[in-house]
């Protein structure tokens, strides 16, 4: 089987279709899971097939493919002979009639359906839906509102590639509606969306080719807390297994707050990609300042710190909030106070008795919190 890469969308429509075109490894893997949860009976639907990559498997059911971009259905028409493939909008007037599926026949959706969060500052400028979404469905992300469109269509079983932050974020997996309560997440991989060849290598983003069937018990954010995603062969990641900075310290402002000359002030916190991308101490009060609780310093110092050694994270806690062991911390405190002190000299006031005149005490916070990260991370840690 040979996957055909997309050509012909310019990079603001593939911005806006969701339009990155999956390599073979990926596709491979989405059949390995669904191969044995499937039989002659079934009916393969990708609504969003694109060139068809996921619809080339020779197999004995029937396949359909759909996509809204006329000329991907074109190109799949050539690829695939085996299939019968439409040109709708998926979104809209949702329901299996306008595949030809019976409402008795079994379906399986497979898949990479476009993810396109209209809030998110990442490409903003560039954002826009230009195409109807039925209201029961629609959402700020694109690939949200696919996962409830494959309820509304009452699949079966479900097999597709979509961000981990759908489940692993309280926020985004609540969007899920009846989706979570009608499936329930059996089998997934962690990828990076470094891997898809025409999206952003600087920023990488933890993916899920996630398996979900159809029951009547749904899932909870509490059994997504504590399900085995697995990353490589032998390496596997459940959120449970951490605790958070948001235990701790509050990650957004209290619009009731007034800050003072006196205040100390840091900027929102979301997830770790986030940090990444902010700043974290700030001079100037603004609709993002949070103001600080003096009595939790030490704790904003440890995000402060967590920013500079970020490069020792994997990509799929990126959409993690920050991770800490308190008990941990606490012993190494003095050396992550150390080290935002030599970058933040403005809180140096708060901390007098620290000695910050001889420089090699910076290098010796640097191998401290090294070993902090070490430990926390364990078979995480990113050399």
């Amino acid at each position: 089987m040979q996957t055909t890469e997309q050509t012909h969308l310019k990079y603001k429509d593939r911005i806006n279709l969701g339009s990155f075109y999956t390599d073979l490894k990926h596709v491979d893997t989405a059949w390995e899971f669904i191969e044995s949860h499937i039989n002659n009976n079934f009916v393969v639907l990708d609504s969003s097939c694109g060139y068809g990559n996921f619809l080339q498997k020779n197999i004995n059911c029937r396949k359909i493919g759909n996509d809204i971009d006329s000329i991907a259905i074109s190109t799949a028409s050539n690829n695939i002979k085996d299939i019968h493939l439409f040109n709708y909008n998926a979104l809209e007037n949702v329901n299996r009639q306008k595949y030809n599926i019976n409402e008795n026949e079994k379906l399986c959706i497979l898949g990479n359906p476009p993810y396109n969060d209209r809030t998110s500052i990442i490409r903003k400028g560039i954002k826009q839906i230009n195409f109807n979404i039925d209201e029961n469905i629609k959402t700020r992300d694109l690939g949200v509102s696919f996962l409830r469109s494959y309820d509304k269509l009452n699949a079966d079983l479900v097999c597709v590639l979509h961000p981990l932050s759908y489940l692993i974020k309280k926020t985004n997996f609540n969007m899920l509606k009846d989706f979570s309560r009608n499936y329930k997440l059996i089998k997934g991989k962690i990828i990076s969306s470094g891997s898809f060849k025409q999206a952003s290598k600087t920023m990488q983003f933890p993916i899920v080719i996630a398996l979900y069937e159809k029951d009547e018990n749904g899932m909870s954010y509490d059994y997504i807390k504590n399900f085995n995603f697995q990353i490589e062969k032998d390496l596997f990641f459940k959120q449970n297994n951490f605790d958070y900075i948001s235990n701790y310290i509050k990650k957004y402002p209290n619009k009731y707050a007034q800050a003072n000359e006196d205040s100390v002030l840091f900027w929102t916190m979301r997830d770790i990609n986030a940090l990444k991308r902010n700043r974290t101490f700030i001079e100037k009060t603004s609709s993002n300042a949070i103001i600080v609780d003096k009595t939790k310093l030490d704790y904003y110092i440890y995000v402060d710190v967590f920013k500079r050694y970020a490069n020792h994270i994997p990509y799929y806690l990126g959409n993690c909030d920050v991770i800490i062991n308190n008990k941990l911390f606490l012993k190494f405190k003095k050396y992550f106070i150390l080290d935002s002190l030599f970058y933040q000299p403005q809180l140096r006031k708060y901390y007098a008795k620290f000695d910050f005149s001889q420089t090699h005490y910076k290098n010796l916070a640097k191998e401290k919190i090294n070993l902090y990260l070490k430990q926390l991370l364990g078979e995480h840690y990113a050399n």
